[in-house]
């Protein structure tokens, strides 16, 4: 993630069968619904919010903790930092799956991570991806695959595998200290980066594809040396000027990678989150670095051009931080929402403790100024990183756990798909609750478990969808199956006697 220097770098939804629903839960001794009779359907659903955290791989910030840690302990690792995002109240993961034009996965386009075995190329032993999906899916959280999509190298001094993009296009790779950058112009490096996200959707079960902010690099005081492929671009009747040609190339992989995602598997969620001001001035007071001048990002034509799900502005500053103050940014992006699709607030997690401005109260202010504007499309939070989660610093997972996220909720409906019903499930009563199934398996994410509460319903818990042993005391309940992409079915009503 960048670094935060200002002068450098809600409502419930239901989308299911409505057919014969009941007005209340009822509690009249029915069995509810068992094989083959009819199932009695009532409208639930709760208040959504994504509650995501980011696990930075790169210089092993976060996962692994080392360099040449064996299988058997780097997936311990994993298991930690899911255990403690799952107690601590999280929803998501954002795990980081190409730093470096490389892959904590077995892939045949791009050379393992260094930061694995110490070796660039070299085989871990095991798939972390694939190990890191199934885990977070047995504890009901979503994994996404955070991807870099320029940046080569974080140290220049790093040795490359002959199969780095870095040795396969060198024209295309330049020095720009402290890093070694892939050119955003030059159509092979854009590629390569379409085929690698394609391999992983088509091959893995993430649940999302995530960039954060390094687009074109951070300005370390040099130009960037794209002089041959602004040239080639000049050469070839281009008409933009420089920075509009640079944006343009942002822009186009952009727009490709979501055509990409969308096309192989709907049910994917593609993100961004881009540094946490778009220009100075915008909202009016703010000052900082102008992303769309420097970075050559310009998120707000990504949303309104509906190429991506949601943006999640870095919003590393404190509140009282009166030129980048956390307040008015968060409305205005929240502002700029279009299309059903979301603002989830990146927030600097990390910072906790740190100094006086960065205390639990500052979080607390930030969480909920984030939820203050869910109602203009701020639907959550991401937070950097999962170390102080981890940890317990500050006490903050237990606060996460017990006044944040206390109650449980899935993520938002992808908005494209919050058309495409899920059919509900197939409850047969038991003895001490309920088996459950459902028609179409592989397309759903959970359950989610309702108790009956005065003339409506309050939800009790989500359950992975592998789990098909639902536990349920003596009482009314309704359960509802929720595709992966979000969207949720109508409740079957389960009276357990």
């Amino acid at each position: 993630m960048s670094s935060p220097l200002t002068t450098g770098p809600g409502p419930g939804e239901t989308h299911g069968e409505t057919a014969d629903l009941s007005e209340g839960p009822g509690s009249d001794g029915t069995a509810g619904a068992t094989t083959g009779e009819p199932q009695d359907l009532v409208e639930v659903g709760h208040a959504r919010e994504l509650r995501a955290v980011w696990v930075a791989t790169v210089s092993n910030i976060n996962f692994p903790g080392s360099q040449g840690v064996d299988p058997d302990g780097q997936k311990a690792e994993l298991v930690a930092i899911l255990d403690a995002s799952a107690a601590a109240g999280m929803n998501a993961v954002m795990l980081q799956v190409r730093p470096e034009s490389d892959a904590l996965y077995a892939s045949a386009l791009e050379p393992w991570s260094r930061y694995l075995t110490g070796t660039q190329g070299e085989d871990p032993g095991y798939d972390p991806l694939a190990y890191a999906v199934e885990q977070a899916h047995q504890r009901g959280l979503e994994l996404h695959a955070w991807f870099n999509p320029y940046r080569a190298k974080a140290n220049l001094d790093s040795p490359a595998a002959v199969d780095h993009i870095s040795q396969l296009y060198p024209e295309y790779a330049y020095e720009y200290a402290p890093a070694l950058w892939m050119d955003p112009g030059a159509e092979p490096v854009q590629d390569q980066l379409i085929a690698v996200i394609a391999d992983v959707v088509g091959r893995y079960a993430v649940d999302g594809i995530h960039f954060d902010d390094y687009f074109y690099p951070y300005p370390n005081g040099d130009p960037f040396p794209d002089d041959a492929t602004w040239s080639a671009y000049q050469d070839g009747g281009g008409l933009l000027t420089r920075a509009d040609w640079r944006r343009d190339n942002v822009n186009r992989m952009v727009e490709r990678v979501n055509a990409t995602v969308t096309t192989l598997d709907p049910a994917v969620r593609f993100g961004i989150s881009p540094f946490g001001i778009y220009r100075p001035g915008i909202p009016e007071g703010i000052q900082g670095l102008d992303q769309y001048a420097e970075l050559y990002a310009d998120p707000l034509l990504w949303m309104q051009s509906g190429w991506l799900d949601y943006l999640a502005p870095q919003l590393y500053w404190p509140s009282t931080q009166t030129p980048q103050a956390y307040g008015p940014l968060i409305a205005w992006w929240a502002g700029i929402s279009s299309g059903g699709r979301h603002i989830f607030a990146g927030n600097y997690l990390s910072k906790l403790g740190s100094d006086a401005a960065w205390t639990m109260d500052e979080l607390r202010t930030q969480i909920q100024l984030s939820r203050d504007q869910s109602a203009a499309g701020s639907r959550g939070n991401i937070f950097f990183h999962v170390g102080p989660i981890l940890a317990n610093q500050d006490g903050v997972a237990d606060v996460f756990a017990a006044e944040f996220y206390a109650t449980p909720a899935l993520t938002p409906p992808i908005a494209a798909q919050v058309d495409v019903a899920v059919a509900p499930p197939m409850v047969t009563v038991q003895q001490e609750g309920a088996l459950v199934s459902h028609q179409d398996p592989g397309g759903l994410r959970a359950w989610v478990v309702y108790r009956a509460e005065g003339d409506g319903w309050a939800i009790d818990r989500i359950v992975p969808a592998s789990q098909t042993d639902i536990v349920l005391a003596s009482g009314t309940w309704a359960i509802s199956a929720a595709g992966r992409h979000g969207v949720e079915s109508a409740g079957v009503r389960v009276f357990v006697p």
